[in-house]
């Protein structure tokens, strides 16, 4: 027997091979003792020949046992930090036996809805998230089926999860003020448009000056910039400007990329410091906040995990918010040091 192109094998067609009936060949591929030895081999023999495999997550679904699957739902898998936050979800699933399910938003609460419904209809154990917006009613555990919920990167509004977050309050201040006590008091700030990371590293960057009695112009204060053309372009009004600022902070790699082709082309010698530390960061001679990503997904997992050890249990325990340090490294006076 033929098995057409592009469609999968079925029992039945492993059966029709053999000679036996479809109920016969469950029972020989879960070693049922009804089989006899020598039918369970030709079965199995017919199986190998035709392509033939179960089918895990329909069995489980099935027989209502976990799917063993997490999702993960992320919004620019463009960015190296979501890719690495992914491997740390990934390496925690992995130990516990379990599989990961990637999928990517763009930014947009529309798609990210979707998306997580057709997680929930797969029957996905749990679901790790990093949300597009402040609207987060559809990451609401009763709207849910009750699969659990965990925020990442980005803290719940409006309903109660469990969430890892990063320092970013604290990791802009103190790169910032690192820039203050090099003696800089013009001070630009590049970052992204509004969402809670880029709100909390300005926070942290006006923190800082505040606390260093500096003043800060507003018209330095950037923050529309989703890539490193854009940030290069803004930067380089910036640089333009009659009195330029001497130091610019950038909340996130792109736009310190953007800004350091900016600086580059304009041959200044504008200090550079950002949130995120990024390949060739040294060399280029940043001060960067440096982090891990894949901590961020591991205790993403762990967390999750947990809950979803908790299915069932009358006490749930209450929502826990994680938030993980930051370091502030200066390349260019690492770099000063060694000659």
């Amino acid at each position: 027997m033929t098995v057409s192109r592009g469609s999968a094998p079925t029992m039945r067609q492993v059966g029709a091979q053999v000679g036996v009936s479809a109920m016969t060949v469950s029972r020989a591929l879960h070693d049922d003792p009804r089989v006899a030895p020598r039918t369970r081999e030709r079965i199995l023999t017919a199986a190998r020949e035709l392509g033939y495999r179960r089918n895990e997550l329909a069995r489980s679904l099935r027989l209502g046992r976990p799917s063993g699957m997490l999702g993960l739902v992320v919004t620019n898998l463009a960015n190296p930090f979501y890719s690495q936050l992914a491997l740390g979800v990934e390496n925690l699933a992995a130990a516990h036996g379990m599989r990961l399910v990637l999928s990517n938003t763009a930014d947009d609460v529309d798609r990210e809805r979707r998306i997580v419904h057709d997680l929930v209809s797969w029957r996905v154990d749990g679901i790790i998230v990093v949300p597009a917006g402040v609207d987060q009613s559809h990451l609401d555990l009763a709207r849910l089926n009750d699969v659990p919920v965990v925020l990442a990167a980005r803290p719940p509004v409006g309903i109660e999860a469990d969430c890892v977050l990063l320092d970013d309050f604290g990791g802009a201040r103190d790169a910032t003020s690192d820039l203050l006590a090099a003696g800089h008091r013009r001070l630009a700030f590049l970052g992204p448009p509004a969402a809670w990371t880029s709100a909390e590293r300005m926070r942290g960057f006006r923190a800082a000056l505040g606390a260093a009695n500096a003043s800060l112009d507003e018209s330095l204060v950037r923050c529309d910039q989703r890539d490193a053309e854009a940030a290069e372009r803004v930067a380089a009004e910036l640089l333009a400007m009659p009195a330029p600022p001497t130091a610019i902070f950038c909340a996130n790699s792109r736009n310190a990329i953007g800004a350091f082709r900016a600086v580059r082309g304009m041959g200044t010698d504008t200090e550079l410091s950002c949130f995120d530390d990024f390949e060739l960061a040294d060399v280029l001679r940043l001060t960067v906040v440096t982090y891990d990503p894949r901590a961020v997904g591991a205790e993403a997992a762990r967390l999750l995990v947990g809950r979803i050890a908790r299915i069932g249990h009358s006490a749930q325990a209450r929502p826990q918010r994680t938030v993980l340090p930051t370091t502030v490294i200066n390349y260019r006076q690492r770099a000063g040091a060694r000659l």
